[in-house]
């Protein structure tokens, strides 16, 4: 995907291997840095080695396979999401707390596009998969949305429905939203893209009201 925008954020970031890192922790931001800066196919166990400053074979002592290095970048990102929307407010409407988790997606997703694609859009093994993995309650970056629409029903605001295929449908929105954006198919800024979402997800919300 290489046509991807982008963000100011991630643009020409430094790697930053300071002293004291062990040699995993310095493969694994050297991994971050030329996923941010050129994508996940910038990602060879060569060209880490090379900026950490060890052999190929180096990296293979930590990371048996490039896969199993792109699944630790991307559980990375994971884990990072999962925790800004633990940290999140929870208080207020159904719809002002979708609101703010739908800030913390975007947030996540533009700040490093890279990372976003890697996570949702690349083929990886052991990703979690809809419909069982979501109903088991593996996913918690999608937990929260669950969370929020099923008190949405209970309290009457929501009609009652299916909760995870809502998630899944709304995640499918955003995502594909979001690449067309990186992939410059729609001629807006970030903040005209950021308020467009708002309201797209505010018309599918109203969509599912009682």
């Amino acid at each position: 995907m290489s046509a991807t925008r982008q963000s100011p954020t991630t643009k020409n970031k430094p790697t930053t291997i300071v002293a004291g890192m062990s040699t995993a922790e310095k493969i694994l931001e050297a991994s971050r840095g030329l996923l941010d800066r050129e994508g996940s196919d910038a990602v060879t166990m060569r060209r880490v080695a090379e900026a950490v400053g060890i052999t190929a074979m180096a990296v293979y002592r930590h990371y048996s396979n490039r896969a199993g290095l792109l699944n630790a970048l991307a559980d990375e990102g994971f884990d990072e999401l999962a925790r800004r929307l633990a940290a999140m407010r929870s208080t207020g409407s159904v719809e002002r707390r979708m609101e703010t988790l739908l800030t913390v997606l975007l947030d996540h997703a533009l700040e490093r596009p890279r990372l976003f694609e890697l996570m949702f859009l690349e083929p990886r093994a052991g990703a979690r998969q809809f419909p069982e993995d979501f109903r088991a309650g593996r996913s918690p970056t999608a937990n929260p949305t669950a969370k929020i629409l099923r008190e949405g029903m209970e309290s009457g605001y929501l009609r009652q429905d299916d909760v995870w295929e809502i998630v899944f449908e709304m995640g499918a929105l955003l995502q594909g939203m979001v690449m067309l954006y990186l992939g410059g198919r729609m001629a807006m800024s970030e903040q005209q893209f950021r308020r467009f979402c708002h309201r797209s997800f505010a018309r599918y919300m109203h969509g599912i009201c009682s």
